[in-house]
């Protein structure tokens, strides 16, 4: 009895103001009404977006998002299904925040129709240093089949050849098409080869200052002049970029790959691609074969409006042999990720419909220091 006494006599807990415990929530917390007018934002919010909560409220979320981001067409499954709707790794681009990637839960709130409750969680670290990694790994895999095929395809591709062409010279006119067949697939299957010789490690790489946007005038005029002469390019630079730390012709290489990609994703009617450049922070990487970190803050984009990359192949894109094109071989981006991770760099691709970003992130030039 005593003890019920107790129980029953006790003062209730104080009760925690609710604005208190959604401000020390790490994650972002927004909340949009029917108009998708941000009516609550929490301290993670104000720091993500680089806006005071008492500016955000009231304003609409085309404000601090574009129009075309993929934020709003999960507001809009929400308010269809009237369910929690998950999204992860789904990057968030403005030039007040500029990149993030985001874990996303929007969520409908019952008690207020047509409110819906979005919460961001900025993706770590770890996960970019993840994906370099896996770049780096499939492109090792490739350098060891080349260095294989090199050595046991070749010579016998070239011996199959040889053959070939003493057959012709005695060979019927039904016979000849035959023996040009043979020739022919031998001398693809010797292309195909070379091109994954590539990939062979021939030392280390020589790197110095490059000028990026000199690279990139370059790819766009070779793009312009031919295989892009039917598109769009607009370039978005900041002229005020430093220079990259890396080798000039292996980056032409890299942009030339990636906006033939995206040359051959675009429209044929309207395709648009679109070259920019921009400084960021960035987060620190380690070097390929050194125990150096460098900061990697240039980053330079590739865009197309083409329908964007098929969700079955998204995991796997920078894997070889991966390609959604009838003809395709599977080895440009393959290669792309080798050159880029040799330059301690990274790179990432971002797709949705009429919208597919690469992004590389590199890093800058330094003037050595003189040794005293």
């Amino acid at each position: 009895m005593a003890i019920r006494a107790l129980v029953s006599d006790s003062e209730p807990p104080e009760r925690i103001n609710g604005d208190h415990l959604l401000n020390a929530i790490t994650a972002a917390l927004l909340a949009v009404n029917e108009e998708n007018v941000v009516v609550y934002a929490n301290t993670a919010a104000e720091q993500l977006f680089r806006s005071s909560a008492e500016y955000m409220v009231s304003k609409p979320l085309t404000y601090f998002l574009p129009a075309d981001s993929p934020v709003f067409a999960l507001i809009t499954q929400v308010r269809s299904q009237r369910s929690v709707v998950s999204e992860y790794g789904l990057t968030l681009e403005t030039p007040r925040i500029g990149i993030n990637f985001m874990n996303i839960q929007a969520t409908p709130v019952v008690e207020q129709p047509g409110v819906v409750a979005l919460t961001l969680q900025q993706r770590s670290i770890a996960d970019k240093i993840d994906r370099q990694l896996t770049h780096r790994g499939a492109a090792r895999s490739v350098t060891a089949m080349a260095a294989m095929l090199a050595h046991e395809v070749k010579n016998p591709l070239s011996g199959i050849r040889g053959a070939a062409q003493l057959l012709e010279q005695n060979a019927n006119e039904e016979d000849k098409p035959l023996t040009t067949l043979i020739m022919d697939e031998a001398d693809r299957i010797c292309d195909l080869v070379d091109r994954m010789g590539v990939f062979s490690d021939t030392g280390p790489l020589k790197r110095e200052a490059v000028n990026i946007h000199q690279v990139l005038d370059r790819v766009h005029k070779l793009a312009k002049n031919g295989f892009g002469s039917h598109l769009v390019f607009v370039n978005e630079f900041d002229p005020s970029l430093p220079y990259v730390l890396g080798n000039r012709d292996q980056l032409v290489q890299v942009f030339l790959n990636l906006v033939k990609n995206a040359a051959e994703s675009a429209p044929a009617n309207n395709g648009q691609i679109t070259l920019s450049t921009a400084y960021q922070q960035g987060v620190r990487f380690a070097v390929p074969n050194s125990d150096q970190r460098v900061h990697l803050p240039l980053q330079i984009s590739v865009t197309d409006n083409g329908p964007g990359i098929p969700d079955d192949i998204k995991p796997y894109l920078f894997d070889p042999f991966v390609t959604s094109k009838p003809q395709g071989s599977g080895l440009g981006l393959a290669l792309v990720a080798k050159i880029i991770g040799d330059h301690g760099g990274v790179i990432e691709c971002d797709s949705n419909p009429n919208k597919t970003t690469f992004r590389v992130i590199l890093p800058m030039f330094t003037e050595p220091r003189n040794a005293e």
